[in-house]
C-alpha cells in the first residue's frame, strides 16, 4: 500500500485535501438566518407593504368578478319582476314562446297553438321583442 491511503486509515487523521469542519452543515439552505430586528417605528409600515398585494388582488377580483356577477344577477331579477301575460320570452333551454299566465313562482308558456307548458319563471333567460314568436 502507498503512504497515501495508509495514512487515511489511521484514526483522528485527517488528510490535507478534506476539507475542514467550520460549523456549517449541508443543511443550511432549510434554516432561515436570523438578523437584528429594526427599529421599532419601521415596523408598521412594513406590515401594511407587506399585504399590499393581497389588497391589490382583492380589489382585482371584485371589480373583474363579483360587481358583474351582481349586476347581472340584478338585472335578471328585474327582469323576471316585469314579466307579464302576453310577454314573449326565451327560456334557458332555448324554447320560445308567448307568456299565458304567470303565478309567483311558475309561469304558463304557449309554445304553439293550444301547446301551453308549465315552466319556472328563474328558467326565463330573455324577454323578447313583440312578434319574435311569430316569425321565427
Amino acid at each position: 500500500m502507498s503512504g497515501r491511503a495508509r495514512s487515511c486509515i489511521l484514526p483522528g487523521f485527517v488528510p490535507r485535501h478534506a476539507p475542514r469542519f467550520t460549523g456549517a452543515t449541508h443543511m443550511d439552505f432549510l434554516i432561515s438566518n436570523a438578523f437584528a430586528q429594526s427599529a421599532p417605528g419601521a415596523s408598521g409600515s412594513q406590515g401594511i407593504i407587506a399585504f399590499l398585494p393581497f389588497i391589490v388582488i382583492l380589489g382585482v377580483f371584485y371589480f373583474l368578478l363579483v360587481r358583474p356577477q351582481n349586476k347581472r344577477a340584478k338585472e335578471q331579477r328585474e327582469m323576471l319582476a316585469k314579466i307579464a301575460a302576453g310577454d314573449e320570452v326565451a327560456t334557458a333551454g332555448g324554447i320560445l314562446g308567448k307568456v299565458v299566465e304567470v303565478g309567483e313562482q311558475f309561469l304558463t308558456l304557449e309554445i304553439a297553438d293550444g301547446v301551453k307548458v308549465k315552466l319556472q319563471k328563474h328558467q326565463v333567460s330573455q324577454l323578447l321583442p313583440k312578434g319574435t314568436v311569430k316569425n321565427a
